[in-house]
């Protein structure tokens, strides 16, 4: 695995960017809770492809600390903007897991002269459980972590994401990780996620699409992720089976394969 090199840019922002003079940049967004490294599995493969592969931590996750001056996913792709024009490396390659998967749609919506190719994973357009099984596990994890903190949260997410007893390690970093955010910025990512709908813009969006899910996702369901495929001129959806919500850690190599294939056409 190649060097991961670790940096701060004059804007606080932590990222990882392990082979800085490949080419092009992918810029890679992580699911609430999570930080880069969440990209650990991808990091490698993109390089050995020679490709930059940027993984910040969005404010208030990971290494980049929350201003307490407002979170909400406009400004968020702001500051990824800002990121990318501060290192050089636009325009860029996009993908984002399902909150980095919203990020990136207002990423590209904001700034398409930024975005080459799109790829969103996990994501949605808009928050809507077709279930009443589905609403409750929202409700659940709102009420959780407003009553008992995200910590409490984190472990309902993840015997969610990772069900598997073989799955311990995962479910404990996962909640080491989600335990580290800054309490106001997750609590507002949750809200923003909740409020966010893009879908009367989604046919604006012209950059090559591909929309990558997880057969068994039982947190966005692949019907969702489907309307949000079908909703982008000229996108598709591929359907990993055996994988979750974290379909880029339960099938790695396949998830590898087929983002890189979309990337090199």
């Amino acid at each position: 695995m190649p060097l991961v090199v670790e940096n701060f840019l004059m804007t606080s922002l932590h990222y990882l960017d392990p082979n800085p003079s490949g080419n092009p940049t992918v810029l890679l967004l992580h699911g609430l809770g999570a930080d880069g490294t969440s990209w650990s599995l991808q990091l490698p493969a993109l390089s050995q492809a020679g490709f930059r592969t940027l993984a910040p931590d969005v404010p208030g996750f990971g290494g980049s600390p929350y201003d307490g001056a407002g979170w909400n996913i406009r400004r968020v792709a702001g500051q990824m903007a800002g990121l990318l024009e501060e290192l050089g490396s636009c325009p860029v390659h996009v993908v984002g897991l399902s909150m980095g998967g919203v990020i990136a749609q207002q990423f590209v919506l904001d700034f398409p002269h930024l975005t080459k190719k799109l790829v969103l994973v996990s994501a949605f357009s808009a928050l809507r459980p077709e279930t009443l099984g589905g609403w409750a596990y929202f409700v659940r994890r709102a009420a959780t972590v407003l009553m008992l903190g995200q910590k409490a949260q984190a472990q309902v997410v993840a015997r969610r994401l990772f069900p598997d007893p073989k799955d311990l390690e995962l479910r404990e970093m996962f909640i080491a990780v989600v335990g580290r955010a800054d309490p106001r910025a997750y609590r507002q990512a949750m809200t923003a996620l909740g409020l966010f709908d893009s879908r009367k813009r989604l046919h604006e969006i012209q950059a090559p699409t591909l929309v990558i899910t997880g057969a068994d996702d039982s947190t966005v369901s692949p019907a969702r992720q489907k309307l949000l495929a079908q909703g982008i001129p000229g996108a598709r959806q591929v359907i990993i089976p055996d994988a979750g919500h974290a379909v880029s850690v339960d099938q790695a190599e396949k998830f590898n394969q087929t983002l890189l294939e979309f990337l090199q056409e």
